[in-house]
């Protein structure tokens, strides 16, 4: 990609396996409360898309975005798509 290219990028934050997801918790138990019976193990993440202008490596600077702000690391993991 030359760097004055743009590059759509779409960070995927969930927690952990093994962190309580409360929310998500939450979502499952309504879900179950309006007759979907069958829902389980739910989670909730957060989608965060952002063009990004100017980058040789839009992955590997997504990646640094990620490491520095947008995850929290110790709880949280995340997925890359960048075009």
């Amino acid at each position: 990609m030359t760097p004055t290219a743009s590059s759509k990028v779409k960070v995927h934050v969930f927690l952990k396996p093994g962190v309580l997801d409360v929310q998500g918790k939450a979502v499952e138990g309504a879900l179950q409360g309006l007759g979907w019976s069958g829902v389980s193990n739910a989670r909730v993440g957060k989608l965060i898309e952002f063009d990004l202008a100017g980058a040789e490596d839009p992955q590997g600077e997504a990646k640094k975005m990620c490491e520095q702000l947008l995850a929290n690391t110790v709880i949280e993991s995340y997925r890359i798509e960048a075009a």
